[in-house]
C-alpha cells in the first residue's frame, strides 16, 4: 500500500499544478464538500499518556488501538489524495464529468487522472484511475473507485471507495505488489464506518486469502464501540482457515472491555475470553478458556458486565 500511496500523493502535491487548464463552469467547490475529510472519517480510540494504575496496559486495548490507527491511515491517504486534487482547476470537462490530469513524473512506469461525475441523483461518483506507459496502447485502468452523497452540512455526508491493488499492480508492477481489495463505507452523522478487505498471505507455504470485516461506531459523547472479524489460516500448524473476532467497548473516559472468540478450521475447540482496562488503560480483568495467560483482576471491575460478541 506504502507504494501506491507515494505515487498518489506525488501527484497530489506536485504534478497537477502542471497540467490544469482555466476552471469550467460547473463548481467543484461542491464537490470538495460531499468528499468528506480524513479527519470526520477517523475511528476516535480513547488514547492517554498516564502509566497503567492497575496491572499492565490491557493487550486488547492495545490491539484495538493498532487496529485503528492502522485503518484510518488507509483511509486517511486516499481521501486526502482526492481532497488535495480537488482543489486544483479542473483539466478537462465532458458533460457532468471532470478531470484532473492525466500526468506523472518522468521517471514514473504509469500516469494517473482523476474522474468525478455528478450522477441524476445528486451524488458523485469518483474514480482514480492509471495507465501503463510502458505497454503499447495501454488504456486506463480504475485503481481507486468512490461515491460521495452530500449532507445537509459539510461533513454530514455519506458513500464508499475501494481500492483494487491487483489492478495498480497490473498498471505499474515495479512498484506495487497486488494486496487484493478494500473497500471503505462511511455514514458521517451516525459515526458509522465499515471496511472490508481481502489479500493473500504466505502461510506454512500456502498462499491464501485472509479476509478482514471491521465496524466503527462512535456516540456523540465520545463512546464507542469496534467488531473485527477475521477468517483465514492463523494458526501455525494446519492449513484450515480460523474465524478470528474481537468486540472492544469503551466509554468516553476510556475505560473499556474486549471479548474474543477464535473459532474452527485446525482449533479442537473454539476458544473465548474476555479483557477490560480502566480509565488509564490497565487491564483490571483477564480470563480465557485455554489458559493462554492466568486469570487476573476481577470481572466486577469491568465497566461492561457482561461478554459481548455478535
Amino acid at each position: 500500500m506504502s507504494l501506491l500511496r507515494a505515487s498518489l500523493f506525488t501527484i497530489a502535491s506536485l504534478s497537477l499544478l502542471n497540467c490544469v487548464q482555466p476552471e469550467s463552469e460547473v463548481n467543484s467547490t461542491d464537490i470538495a464538500a460531499a468528499l468528506p475529510t480524513a479527519t470526520q472519517v477517523q475511528i476516535k480510540l480513547p488514547q492517554s499518556s498516564a502509566s497503567a494504575l492497575i496491572g499492565e496496559t490491557a493487550e486488547w486495548y492495545r490491539a484495538t488501538r493498532s487496529v485503528t490507527q492502522m485503518l484510518n491511515g488507509g483511509t486517511a491517504w486516499v481521501l486526502t489524495v482526492v481532497h488535495t486534487i480537488v482543489q486544483f482547476p479542473v483539466t478537462s470537462r465532458s458533460g457532468d464529468t471532470l478531470t484532473w490530469g492525466p500526468y506523472s513524473n518522468a521517471l514514473d512506469p504509469a500516469e494517473w487522472k482523476l474522474d468525478v461525475s455528478q450522477l441524476a441523483d445528486g451524488s458523485y461518483h469518483w474514480k482514480m484511475s492509471a495507465r501503463s506507459k510502458t505497454q503499447a496502447n495501454a488504456t486506463f485502468e480504475s485503481v481507486i473507485d468512490g461515491n460521495a452523497v452530500a449532507g445537509d452540512a459539510i461533513g454530514q455526508g455519506h458513500g464508499s471507495f475501494s481500492i483494487d491493488f491487483d489492478a495498480a499492480e497490473r498498471v505499474n508492477p515495479a512498484d506495487n505488489d497486488g494486496e487484493g481489495q478494500f473497500v471503505a463505507t462511511y455514514d458521517l452523522p451516525a459515526r458509522h464506518l465499515t471496511i472490508d478487505a481481502t489479500r493473500l498471505e504466505s502461510h506454512n507455504g500456502v498462499l491464501a486469502p485472509i479476509t478482514t470485516h471491521y465496524v466503527y461506531n462512535e456516540a456523540a459523547n465520545g463512546s464507542g464501540d469496534m467488531l473485527l472479524a477475521l477468517h483465514g489460516d492463523t494458526e501455525d500448524a494446519g492449513v484450515l482457515p480460523e474465524d478470528a473476532t474481537i468486540h472492544s467497548r469503551w466509554l468516553a473516559t476510556g475505560a473499556g472491555r474486549a471479548d474474543i472468540r477464535l473459532a474452527n478450521g485446525d482449533l479442537a475447540a473454539t476458544v473465548t475470553g474476555s479483557e477490560c482496562w480502566d480509565t488509564s488503560f490497565g487491564r483490571v480483568y483477564y480470563s480465557d478458556s485455554a489458559t493462554f495467560m492466568p486469570t487476573e483482576g476481577s470481572a466486577a471491575a469491568c465497566v461492561f458486565a457482561t461478554a459481548s460478541m455478535p
